[in-house]
C-alpha cells in the first residue's frame, strides 16, 4: 500500500543548535536523514520531502505570549537573555537566528498537521518537532517555541473538533498538557518516567484535566528503569482505550526516543525494538481511530549515533508504509560517515536484538509490580472521566 506522506526536512532546520557539548546535537538530525536517505525511505513513492520558513508572530501567538516572543526575538539578534523566561539558561542558551531557528520548527509542524486534515497527505512526520516543554511564556527543557501546541491549535482552528496528542517521550509532554489543560476539544496523553526521578517533575496520574476538560491529561509515570516489557504492556494498557474512547480526527503523537537504555539523560531501559513497536502500534491506531490522519513529531533523543537515528528512521519506515526491517544492516556509507564525523563505530544493524517478550493488561495485574500499580494508577485516576472501566476496559 503507497501512503502519501509529507517529510518536514530542510537542511536550515540544523540551525536549532544550541552549541558544543549541547546535548540537543542537531547532528542527531543529520544522521537520522543520511541514514534515511541510504536506506530509500525518502525516494518511496509518496513520500514528498518539504522546508518551511519561520512561523510568523501571529502563529506562534496562538500559543506563546507576544512579549516572550519579543524577549526570543532580542535574544536571537544579539540581545541579552532572559533567564526568567528561561533564554539564557543551561537548558536554553542564547544562540544566533535562535528565534527563526525555533519558528521554522514550529511551522514545519503546523504547515504538515494541516496537510493532513486537509487531505493533502495522508501522514506527516516532522522529525525536528516535538518541542513539548515550551510554555506560554517561557523556554523550557531545550525547547523554545512548542510546536505540537501550535500545530494542534491550527487543527482546532481549521474545524477540527478532537485532536489527541500522545507523548511517548521519556520525559512528561508537560507544555502541550498546559495549553490544552481546560480544552475538551483536545486529549492528551503522556507516557514517560515518572517525575519523581526526572525533569520535569510533572505528569502523575491524578493530573487529569481542568475543570471544563475531566480526562482532557492522561499520565502514566513509570518507575525509573523500566525496560521493555513494562513499557510495552504500560503502552498497550493505556493509550489505545483511551484513545479508543476520544475518537480523535486527528492523532498528534510524539516520538522522543530517550526512553532507550542508552540515553544519557533519562532512566528508562526501552530498546530501539520496542520503540519500533510502539511507533507501529500509533501508526494503526491512527488508521483505526482517526482515518489514517496522523502527524509524528520527534522530540528527545540524546545518544545521537546508537539511537537517535535507527529510532526515527524506523518512525520514518512506518509512516512511508515500508517498515525497516530490524535485521537489516547499516548501509556501509553510513557507517563510514559515523567514522568521519565521530571517529567511533556505529551499532551493524537496525536492531538491538531485544526479544520483545510483553504480557497484555487482560493477562491479570499483580500488585507486587511498580508498573502494574503505575498503570492501575493512571486507569483508576483518568479512565471513568473518558466512561471507560479502569478493571475491565
Amino acid at each position: 500500500m503507497t501512503a502519501r506522506v509529507r517529510v518536514v526536512w530542510t537542511p536550515e532546520l540544523l540551525d536549532y543548535d544550541f552549541g558544543p557539548g549541547h546535548p540537543m546535537a542537531p547532528l542527531r538530525l543529520d544522521l537520522t536523514v543520511r541514514l534515511a536517505r541510504e536506506l530509500g525511505l525518502l525516494d518511496l513513492p509518496g513520500v514528498e520531502v518539504v522546508g518551511a520558513e519561520p512561523a510568523t508572530d501571529a502563529q506562534l501567538e496562538t500559543v506563546h505570549e507576544a512579549a516572550y516572543v519579543a524577549t526570543v526575538r532580542r535574544a536571537s539578534d544579539g540581545g541579552a537573555g532572559d533567564p526568567a523566561r528561561g533564554i539564557g539558561t543551561e537548558d536554553d542558551p542564547v544562540f544566533p537566528h535562535m528565534h527563526e531557528a525555533a519558528a521554522r520548527i514550529v511551522a514545519g509542524s503546523r504547515e504538515a498537521a494541516l496537510a493532513v486534515w486537509e487531505g493533502r497527505a495522508d501522514h506527516a512526520v516532522n522529525l525536528t518537532g516535538g518541542m513539548h516543554h515550551a510554555m506560554p511564556g517561557a523556554a523550557s527543557g531545550f525547547c523554545v517555541y512548542n510546536d505540537a501546541a501550535v500545530a494542534i491549535r491550527a487543527l482546532l482552528a481549521a474545524g477540527a473538533e478532537r485532536v489527541a496528542y500522545v507523548d511517548v517521550d521519556a520525559h512528561h509532554g508537560d507544555g502541550v498538557q498546559r495549553a490544552f489543560w481546560d480544552d475538551p476539544r483536545v486529549l492528551t496523553v503522556s507516557v514517560h518516567e515518572s517525575g519523581a526521578t526526572l525533569f520535569p517533575g510533572t505528569g502523575f496520574p491524578g493530573e487529569t484535566g481542568g475543570p471544563g476538560a475531566p480526562g482532557g491529561a492522561v499520565n502514566l509515570a513509570l518507575p525509573s528503569h523500566t525496560g521493555d516489557a513494562g513499557w510495552l504492556r504500560a503502552v498497550d494498557a493505556v493509550v489505545p482505550p483511551v484513545l479508543r474512547a476520544f475518537a480523535p480526527q486527528v492523532l498528534v503523537t510524539q516520538h522522543g526516543c530517550d526512553t532507550h537504555v542508552e540515553d544519557p539523560i533519562a532512566d528508562l531501559d526501552v530498546s530501539v525494538d520496542a520503540q519500533r513497536v510502539v511507533s507501529g502500534w500509533l501508526h494503526d491506531l491512527a488508521h483505526e481511530v482517526s482515518g489514517g490522519r496522523w502527524l509524528a513529531l520527534g522530540g528527545g533523543g540524546y545518544a545521537v549515533v546508537d539511537v537517535v537515528p535507527r529510532a526515527w528512521t524506523h518512525l520514518l519506515g512506518i509512516a512511508a508504509h515500508a517498515p525497516v526491517d530490524p535485521a537489516t544492516r547499516m548501509p556501509q556509507a553510513w557507517l563510514d560517515q559515523v567514522v568521519a564525523l565521530y571517529g567511533r563505530e556505529a551499532p551493524g544493524s537496525m536492531s538491538d536484538g531485544a526479544p520483545l517478550a510483553w504480557r497484555s493488561w487482560a493477562d491479570g495485574f499483580d500488585p507486587a509490580d511498580d508498573v502494574d500499580r503505575a498503570v492501575r494508577a493512571t486507569r483508576a485516576a483518568a479512565f471513568p472521566l473518558l466512561g471507560l472501566d479502569p478493571l475491565h476496559d
